[in-house]
Formats: structure tokens, C-alpha cells, sequence
């Protein structure tokens, strides 16, 4: 739970890194969602994590492009 980012944290990134976490968080989200559909995932919750963590993310990059 500690890749788990705030907003704030979030805000103090530059673009370039920004868009890498998010092309990581996707990356696992994608694995996380087969884990889920094969029955093999232990720790639901983490789906909508990583989902509300890219959400938080494009909205940084919305207000600042």
C-alpha cells in the first residue's frame, strides 16, 4: 500500500514522471485484472487503488495542459 500516492505527492512530480507512473500503474492494473479473472488475486482492493491513482493522475495533467 505504500506505492498508494497523494494528490500532493502527485502534484510535486514533473510531467515525464507523471506519465511514467501512470504507464506503470496501467501495466499493473492490466496484471491485477487477469489475477482477478483467473481467481488468482488476494488483494481486491488494489484494483480500485490503482485505478483512483491513475484517475488522480490524468486530472493532474488535465489542469496543468
Amino acid at each position: 500500500m505504500s506505492d498508494n500516492k497523494k494528490a500532493k505527492d502527485l502534484r510535486g512530480m514533473k510531467d515525464a514522471e507523471l506519465k511514467e507512473r501512470m504507464d506503470e500503474l496501467a501495466a499493473e492494473n492490466m496484471k491485477l485484472r487477469f489475477q482477478k479473472a483467473t481467481m488468482q488475486l488476494n488483494n481486491t482492493a488494489r484494483v480500485g487503488q490503482v485505478r483512483r491513482e491513475i484517475a488522480r493522475i490524468k486530472t493532474i495533467l488535465a489542469e496543468r495542459g
